[in-house]
């Protein structure tokens, strides 16, 4: 459809249950290495912990990598758009406040995966939490500092 965005598009069907597990992942605008400087990525890392601190959902693992994060998580309440709102607004603020900069730090839109009841959700998290060595950007994986999953 003419004037139809990207992210119009991935919320065709998208529909939220409490309690599920999603792979979620969201890109950096213009896919630019936001988080090369690693301290940027702790501010996306604090917003996760503050999704689970306030019982919205579980954070089962992540990785923020330099222009993306994938974040595995077990949704309580509200639906995954108003998480990825909170979550991607808070660490704009958080990571343009840090740097002196305005304007958008996410792409619009992000990218989700319910998983089914007989997903492997060890094997997928080490999947997720070893992108950074699939990537080249580290030889070990304890040599990547932001990542984290409750099985690891």
């Amino acid at each position: 459809m003419p004037g139809r965005s990207a992210s119009h598009r991935l919320r065709i069907g998208r529909y939220t249950e409490q309690n599920r597990i999603y792979l979620l992942t969201a890109n950096t605008r213009k896919r630019e290495p936001v988080f090369h400087d690693y301290g940027l990525g702790r501010i996306v890392i604090r917003q996760f912990k503050d999704v689970q601190g306030q019982g919205i959902a579980d954070s089962l693992a992540f990785v923020v990598m330099p222009d993306h994060f994938h974040w595995l998580i077990q949704l309580h309440c509200g639906s995954l758009g108003e998480l990825m709102c909170r979550m991607k607004s808070l660490s704009a603020k958080g990571v343009n406040e840090a740097v002196g900069w305005t304007g958008n730090l996410w792409q619009q839109g992000y990218h989700d995966r319910a998983l089914r009841r007989d997903d492997d959700l060890v094997k997928l998290a080490r999947y997720v939490v070893a992108n950074p060595l699939r990537a080249g950007l580290v030889e070990r994986l304890g040599d990547y500092p932001l990542w984290d999953a409750i099985w690891v």
